[in-house]
């Protein structure tokens, strides 16, 4: 392992911070503990992150990776309505990565978990001769009896998104290929916000259904409808595309909105009758939601409009390192 002394680095990436009056031991026993809250539930998530087929030297730094991996997280925290309180951090570090290095990746934990007051509780490190492997867990906090669920969706529904989608994938596109920069382009992929205060805005509501975006649109729209038993039409001219993804053609922008990922952004479904209140919230609070689509009772499916014709949309997987841009072709001109 490329780490020189295991209880200096420990103390290295050891959050300076007074820990929060919960945390009843934090990092420096056999394991952490935390005191929740009465009216509060707990929420758990994981994510995984393999070097070459999640990330890439070539298209993120050290710290870009920490804070991807720990917004990954976060994002499914808000996708139901709760809030991230408390990370775990465990690296299978092979010997080409040094320590300065994976300090500067829990840099990157750190600094975003500093902006949603979340603070590092535990973790491991282990040695390999394969790839950096980055596992996080996150330990969230909802109201008692509170969440957004995919499940939530039903008939004449309205289905919505934040902010722009696509993005993430047309930065890659870029840093695989070597294209000209653009900056707004490769934060999205680089640097992604996950969206906690609409997820906090969200849970006040009494019926809405959410994912996060982070495997492209088709694929979490299909999970909402699978778990709903409903289908969902999306409007192909009402998905909500920035000015510089269009740059590459719309039809390529399509494509990256549907399969692309890694934009964590939300898409959610809510009754037509608390639609307008839930925009005029988001509105005031400077986030962008549009209207995308519609529910109608079905089976688990969801379509695409493009113009009058409907088109069945389908998972996909997006391995990006691995297949590079041949499966950016689903929807055409």
């Amino acid at each position: 392992m490329s780490i020189r002394d295991e209880f200096d680095f420990i103390k290295q990436i050891t959050p300076k911070r007074t820990l929060p009056e919960e945390v009843i031991v934090g990092i420096g026993d056999d394991a952490a503990i935390v005191r929740p809250k009465a009216y509060t539930d707990m929420i758990s998530c994981t994510d995984t992150m393999v070097e070459n087929v999640h990330f890439a030297r070539k298209t993120m730094s050290p710290y870009q990776i920490g804070h991807k991996a720990l917004a990954a997280n976060i994002s499914d925290v808000a996708a139901m309505g709760g809030m991230a309180k408390y990370y775990l951090v465990s690296l299978v570090v092979p010997s080409h990565w040094k320590e300065e290095e994976l300090v500067d990746l829990y840099r990157g934990m750190e600094e975003l978990a500093m902006q949603h007051h979340m603070v590092l509780i535990g973790g491991d490190t282990v040695s390999t001769n394969g790839p950096l492997i980055v596992n996080v867990t996150v330990l969230g906090e909802i109201t008692k009896g509170k969440s957004l669920r995919r499940s939530h969706a039903r008939p004449g529904d309205v289905i919505f998104i934040t902010g722009t989608v696509g993005d993430s994938a047309a930065g890659l596109h870029i840093l695989l290929n070597d294209q000209d920069s653009n900056e707004y382009l490769l934060k999205r992929h680089q640097l992604p916000e996950p969206q906690v205060l609409a997820g906090t805005i969200m849970i006040e509501f009494e019926r809405v259904a959410v994912n996060d975006i982070s495997d492209g649109v088709a694929s979490e729209a299909i999970e909402i409808a699978e778990a709903s038993q409903v289908n969902m039409i999306l409007e192909e001219n009402l998905l909500p595309l920035s000015s510089e993804i269009l740059s590459f053609g719309r039809g390529q922008a399509i494509n990256w909105a549907l399969y692309g990922g890694e934009d964590y952004q939300l898409i959610g479904c809510i009754s037509e009758e608390l639609w307008p209140e839930l925009k005029q919230q988001f509105t005031a609070n400077n986030i962008k939601v549009e209207q995308v689509g519609t529910v109608q009772t079905g089976t688990g499916q969801v379509f695409l409009k493009k113009d009058q014709d409907l088109i069945e949309l389908k998972k996909q997987g997006y391995n990006h390192f691995k297949h590079g841009d041949q499966n950016e072709t689903t929807v055409d001109n």
